[in-house]
């Protein structure tokens, strides 16, 4: 097993020396391995007792850090401080207006202190070694405080080596055939709660984007791609404040607030700002959905992004809170720059 650690190691250096640019998890797929494979090889990498709840409520003791969540198509970075995290069963909570995470605790499997030249970060990987969510230390950041943090929760092993375990992500979706549409139809029609939403669809046993197909009428629209870029340009030209949600397997990652720095580069479309960085790759997304669902509070509307296997890419809402109808602002610039596909 030590050759072969020693053996991609090497690979490892020998391919950032040709590729310094390609990100870590370009890497790992160019390699054949995952990504958690290639941080275990780090020298000055450290392997973390898997007590993830525990890690995250001491996350706070950092003070401001920059949280980071990513799929293969999107990538969200957020700065601010973690309240302490609190869990129920398998679910956990960090909410502040800062960092506010959704996290799926089954997905956590693995954890590593992680030393990127002059970058200190604290990276969690599933039971595949894909990466869920990572915590980078910024200026601002209690450095001791992470030491001691890192020392608390050192594995007692440190060998360098990984075992994982390949996840099927792959979505089947039942015919529509054998789907009950008119019940469906009717849920989502008597919804009150957009947290209710992924319940509907378990029970009915619909995929997500299959939902957009068997959706009531008027409730799900697809709109072309590029009308979503000019949307996110409206909402910055207008100043409005909206929700970006962009998740992985283990935790969704939300940022509340404007968006006013936007680039292309390349094929990717960037936010920005300060406080929050958004990457959306727009060669990977294969539909957009303009989707409507009600709430006791009249209708949310969201704009969601889905990927070629009907995976979620990112999420975009208005801001609002509960007891609150949503912003018609949000709804005037959908309706400005929406192009139906």
């Amino acid at each position: 097993m030590e050759n072969t650690t020693v053996s991609l190691k090497e690979q490892y250096q020998s391919f950032k020396t040709e590729n310094p640019k390609v990100r870590i998890r370009d890497a790992a797929r160019q390699l054949g391995v995952s990504e958690a494979d290639l941080v275990a090889t780090g020298d000055h990498n450290i392997s973390l007792k898997p007590e993830f709840e525990d890690i995250l409520k001491e996350i706070s003791s950092l003070g401001h850090v920059m949280a980071l969540t990513r799929n293969d198509h999107a990538v969200h970075e957020r700065k601010g401080v973690y309240t302490k995290a609190t869990f129920n069963g398998h679910i956990g909570l960090v909410v502040n207006p800062d960092i506010d995470l959704r996290l799926f605790m089954n997905a956590w499997h693995f954890g590593f202190a992680v030393q990127e030249g002059d970058r200190q970060s604290l990276q969690f990987f599933d039971k595949d070694g894909e990466a869920v969510h990572k915590i980078y230390l910024t200026e601002q950041s209690d450095m001791q405080a992470y030491e001691v943090l890192i020392e608390k929760y050192r594995a007692p092993i440190q060998n360098g080596t990984l075992q994982t375990t390949p996840i099927d992500k792959s979505i089947v979706e039942s015919p529509d055939n054998d789907v009950e549409a008119a019940g469906f139809r009717q849920a989502w029609l008597d919804l009150k709660d957009t947290h209710n939403f992924f319940g509907l669809l378990r029970d009915f046993g619909v995929a997500r984007r299959q939902a957009m197909r068997l959706a009531p009428e008027g409730h799900a629209i697809q709109i072309t791609i590029p009308s979503l870029k000019r949307i996110l340009e409206g909402v910055s030209e207008r100043d409005l404040e909206i929700m970006v949600f962009i998740g992985s397997r283990g935790c969704i990652q939300i940022h509340t607030g404007k968006v006013k720095k936007l680039l292309q580069t390349g094929p990717w479309f960037n936010v920005l700002d300060p406080a929050f960085n958004m990457h959306l790759r727009e060669d990977g997304i294969e539909s957009v959905w303009l989707v409507r669902k009600p709430t006791e509070d009249g209708i949310v509307t969201s704009l969601e992004a889905f990927d070629m296997d009907g995976n979620v890419i990112v999420q975009f809402f208005g801001k609002r809170k509960p007891r609150i109808p949503e912003r018609e602002d949000w709804r005037q610039v959908i309706a400005d720059y929406a192009v139906i596909q």
